[in-house]
Parts: structure tokens; C-alpha cells; sequence
């Protein structure tokens, strides 16, 4: 699969993997200046990239496992969405779950990017669901723990 990818400025980086079988491309910050996150604050890091991703896909901004056990900075809502028809700049919000300010540097891996298939569905309202056997069963209503 090919994705085309604009450099927005000459000194982004492309996507690039950690090794030949890795399913996530590392995404990297584009700073003018090394981006300090407070305890629990999130900011807006750019990676100076715009792509078009293929129809029926979108990509999936993930935490670098790294980035999260050693400086705890993960993408404020978990998993980033990249849809197929945005062509703006990549940002990715990184939050600080450490009690001390963490930076963040130019050219520094902040997050990977995976692109993955969708189904796109419609709803169709309706007064009515089939049984099953778990029914209206919410959180752990299948078993224990």
C-alpha cells in the first residue's frame, strides 16, 4: 500500500518503523524550540507532515511504548484518528501523566502511526433488538474479574 506524505516544512521527518515487521511507524516532532509539558497538561505536538491515507482506511495514532514507561507521555485520547479524506497537518496531542514536567524535543518520536481498515456502516433506528444471552449485561457482567 502506498500513502503519499507532504513535508509541510524541509525539515519533518518521514514515518519510519523500528524494524521490518513492526506494524507502527514512528512519528516525529517538528519544534522550534523543545516543548515543555506540565504534570497533567497536554499540548499539541506537530509533525510537519499531511498525507492521504487510502480510501477505507484511517490511522491510528498510538502511544510509542517507550515514550510512555520511561517519560509517561501518551497521546491525550489514547488512540489518534487519521481520516482518509484530512489533509491537514498530523498533530498529535501528548499528555503527561508524571507529577514533573516532561519536554519534548524537535525530531524526537512522540507517537506511532498504524493504518488499519474500517467498515463503514449505516444505523438504522429500530424499536427493537434480538435476545441474547447476556442481554443488557454491562462491565463484568460476563465473569469474574
Amino acid at each position: 500500500m502506498q500513502v503519499l506524505v507532504k513535508k509541510l516544512d524541509e525539515n519533518a521527518h518521514l514515518p519510519s518503523r523500528g524494524s521490518e515487521y513492526a506494524a507502527g511507524y514512528d512519528l516525529y516532532a517538528l519544534l522550534e524550540e523543545p516543548c515543555q509539558i506540565p504534570p497533567h497538561q497536554t499540548r499539541m505536538v506537530g509533525t510537519g507532515l499531511s498525507m492521504a491515507i487510502p480510501e477505507g482506511y484511517f490511522g491510528g495514532i498510538f502511544a510509542r511504548s517507550g515514550l510512555a514507561s520511561k517519560k509517561g507521555l501518551r497521546p491525550a485520547n489514547c488512540v489518534g484518528v487519521v481520516d482518509a479524506d484530512y489533509r491537514g497537518e498530523i498533530m498529535v496531542a501528548v499528555h503527561n501523566d508524571m507529577e514533573e514536567t516532561r519536554m519534548i524535543n524537535d525530531g524526537e518520536r512522540i507517537a506511532q502511526l498504524v493504518i488499519l481498515p474500517f467498515l463503514s456502516a449505516e444505523f438504522e433506528e429500530t424499536s427493537q433488538l434480538d435476545d441474547t444471552v447476556r442481554g443488557t449485561g454491562g462491565f463484568g457482567s460476563t465473569g469474574e474479574g
